[in-house]
């Protein structure tokens, strides 16, 4: 009898934890909308300048700014790290998640990832355009670079992208390591990748902190789409069973 109630205690706070969730994911969503405006609008008075340029001359020698920190094998690190964030690298994952998910039957599942990320990679490039910001010329780039710089792109398609399939694959886990393991590889990798961004000279501190609060929010807008999509019956759910 004990272990029954015990068992029926732990059914009930998994269920209110898993119907205060949303409520939790909107604050959080509307935190870093609101951390992404304040930078924007810091940036455009121009504000930013100092803590900018602060961080970037501390990751290159003073003696010589083309030269960044650390060993030589670290810089080639960040050149691989770097291209994880690259619409290339996001394009590829993006469709071998979505050749599975065909695969396994989970068309409309499919469809939404396909337009999740996307209209992730096409507010970035939206937003671009809108601040046109330049990219720094403090310091060396050590990869090419060609668009504007704000927000980094690289560092909002990794969010958008990991974060959106990180959660994705922890949904279809029922064990709570597991859901952490994955959700915890995507948040490491969205921050390596960012991290990479300024490491390499191609993108201001701000402009990868901005980056990260769009993508993350709009990753995180997706997914409580898609519970509210899958509690109806519009797209399917993992593993078969409802929400």
């Amino acid at each position: 009898m004990i272990r029954i109630l015990s068992n029926a205690q732990k059914q009930i706070r998994t269920r209110s934890l898993a119907e205060l969730a949303p409520f939790a994911i909107l604050a959080l969503i509307a935190a870093l909308v609101l951390g992404f405006a304040k930078i924007a609008s810091v940036i455009s008075s121009g504000s930013t300048y100092s803590f900018d340029e602060k961080l970037l001359r501390a990751l290159r020698n003073p003696a010589d700014l083309a030269d960044p920190i650390g060993p030589a094998w670290l810089e080639n690190v960040m050149r691989d790290v770097t291209s994880l964030g690259s619409f290339t690298f996001v394009a590829i994952t993006t469709l071998v998640v979505i050749g599975y998910l065909v695969m396994d039957g989970k068309r409309a599942a499919a469809l939404f990832v396909l337009v999740a990320t996307a209209g992730g990679i096409a507010l970035s490039e939206i937003l671009k355009v809108l601040f046109a910001r330049p990219r720094p010329e403090l310091v060396a780039h050590l990869v090419d670079v060609q668009s504007m710089s704000f927000p980094s792109g690289h560092a909002m398609q990794s969010a958008v992208t990991f974060l959106t399939l990180g959660a994705l694959l922890a949904r279809e886990q029922s064990r709570t390591r597991l859901k952490v393991y994955l959700i915890s590889i995507a948040i490491l990798l969205t921050l390596a990748v960012g991290a990479s961004r300024i490491y390499l000279g191609v993108h201001w501190p701000t402009d990868v902190l901005a980056g990260w609060c769009a993508g993350a929010s709009w990753a995180m807008g997706c997914w409580l789409v898609a519970r509210w999509l899958q509690d109806r019956g519009r797209i399917e759910s993992p593993k078969g069973t409802a929400g």
